[in-house]
């Protein structure tokens, strides 16, 4: 057996970290061979109910399980950890708009940035799960100032899968047989679900998807606005934000950036833009990269069409915008 890996799960009493913690003790994310340590970090009030989480981990058994550490105190959630899923912040409610979100929110990811500069391991791989996810972790990045920016990721893999499960279902297939799937720029209304290079596989032949689709109408409009709007439907239908599928897709994105991408796939992240694809530089946006080693490289060389370059550019705008907001609302 490895060393154990110390992992931080903020927000750790919450619902999207009570079905992470399963997958993480389960071996889902860090493989059948990896032990880990779990730092569960919530605010004070929080910690009788992190309690009985705590009970549920011990009563689970899980073999993979080396210990837990429960707190309400960075300083010690932080230390020594080698990865991060930040999921603690305010929720998205019935009515609320992302700039309700972002003030009460960017705060939180100024305090966690400085306590992963200060104690965590220089090589600690984060997540941002919490929204908005993008400016939330470009923030948490500008007050770690030790620790690489390309360690700073938002997930959009939620959205990957939304896409990738809306077009398995049109074409009657499972979803695992459906890959390349994009997400383009911000985990919000305006990111653009993009399968202009997704593939399917039928029957053994690997099939473009527009082609097996073969619906172009139906890309360009309603399959892009429901996997856009698909969060408020979930709270709509749940009165609670999406919890399960988020806790599914953060272990997907976090088990890809440790273990690697499968040869002729890719995924989306939110990383660090260096303007790839006309992107604005200096923002955390969502490209498609493949990852090897620990480290993802953005997928180049892909087409894109006027559509597309338009769908680019709004979702960019978007986060230059919340961008200038969020060191405002910093540095007021």
């Amino acid at each position: 057996m490895a060393e154990p890996l110390k992992v931080v799960v903020t927000g750790a009493a919450g619902q999207i970290a009570y079905s992470i913690l399963y997958m993480l003790g389960h071996g889902d994310v860090f493989g059948p061979n990896q032990p880990i340590i779990l730092h569960l970090l919530d605010i004070p009030p929080m910690m009788e109910v992190l309690g009985g989480v705590v009970m549920e981990l011990d009563d689970c058994s899980f073999p993979l399980l080396a210990g837990v550490v429960p707190t309400d105190d960075p300083a010690v959630a932080f230390k020594d950890v080698a990865a991060a899923f930040l999921v603690g912040a305010m929720p998205r409610k019935q009515g609320m708009e992302r700039k309700d979100l972002l003030s009460a929110n960017v705060k939180i990811f100024k305090v966690q940035g400085e306590a992963l500069d200060k104690y965590a391991k220089k090589d600690v791989k984060v997540l941002v799960v919490g929204n908005p996810a993008n400016t939330n972790a470009l923030i948490c990045s500008r007050y770690a100032p030790s620790i690489p920016k390309e360690n700073f990721t938002a997930m959009t893999r939620l959205d990957q899968n939304r896409a990738t499960a809306q077009i398995a279902a049109k074409v009657g297939v499972p979803a695992r047989l459906v890959s390349n799937a994009i997400i383009w720029g911000n985990h919000s209304s305006t990111q653009f679900p993009d399968v202009s290079h997704a593939i399917i596989d039928i029957g053994g032949k690997p099939t473009a998807v527009p082609e097996a689709v073969k619906d172009s109408s139906w890309l360009s409009s309603t399959f892009i606005e429901t996997v856009q709007k698909r969060g408020a439907a979930v709270i709509n239908a749940r009165k609670m934000s999406s919890a399960m599928s988020a806790a599914k897709a953060a272990c997907d994105h976090m088990r890809d950036w440790f273990l690697g991408t499968q040869p002729g796939k890719f995924v989306s992240m939110g990383v660090l833009s260096d303007g790839s694809y006309g992107a604005p530089k200096d923002v955390i946006f969502s490209f498609p990269v493949t990852i090897k080693g620990g480290k993802w490289e953005i997928v180049q060389g892909l087409e894109i069409n006027d559509f597309a370059k338009k769908m680019l550019s709004t979702t960019g705008q978007e986060l230059e915008e919340e961008r200038k907001e969020a060191i405002q609302i910093i540095e007021a």
